[in-house]
């Protein structure tokens, strides 16, 4: 964009009739979010005892959900897309190193049903918000679901 100077807004305004003119505005680029923190409602438990319950999730590419179908344990054994695919979009639990198909294969079944709900969640919306009704008043309002423990608002 072309600095302008006072006298050429001066010059410009004059020579039109329909006011001053109006200097160029430029919004700020929306930044999209493609982390989101979660929290497991049990935890992961690795060798040395320690229990891990907070993680990210990255929102999932084509290729993420491409890649397990060729994989031959999900060919034999469908159940197992659900393992593979979260291993690729975890990339953090609490202090693990790395996050890899054999971490997910051993979390509890609460924390995988989490997981793969969390995954829709992020995938499918794109946000982890939930509009909801107050039982008592009928007042809508959303509800955070990232970050927060199963049964927890």
């Amino acid at each position: 964009m072309t600095p302008v100077s006072a006298q050429d807004l001066t010059a410009s305004a004059e020579s039109t009739s329909a006011g001053p003119a109006t200097p160029e505005v430029v919004a700020a680029p929306e930044r999209l979010q493609t982390e989101f923190p979660f929290e497991l409602p049990r935890g992961f438990v690795s060798g040395d005892g320690t229990v891990h319950r907070a993680g990210v999730m990255r929102l999932a590419t084509a290729r993420d959900e491409l890649v397990p179908l060729r994989d031959l344990r999900v060919q034999e054994n469908p159940a197992y897309l659900s393992v593979v695919l979260l291993a690729r979009v975890i990339t953090k639990l609490g202090t693990l190193p790395s996050i890899h198909d054999g971490v997910v294969e051993n979390m509890f079944a609460a924390d995988l049903a989490f997981l793969q709900d969390f995954y829709r969640q992020i995938n499918a919306e794109g946000h982890t918000r939930a509009g909801v009704v107050c039982p008592h008043c009928s007042q809508p309002f959303e509800v955070e679901l990232g970050g927060s423990r199963l049964g927890e608002s």
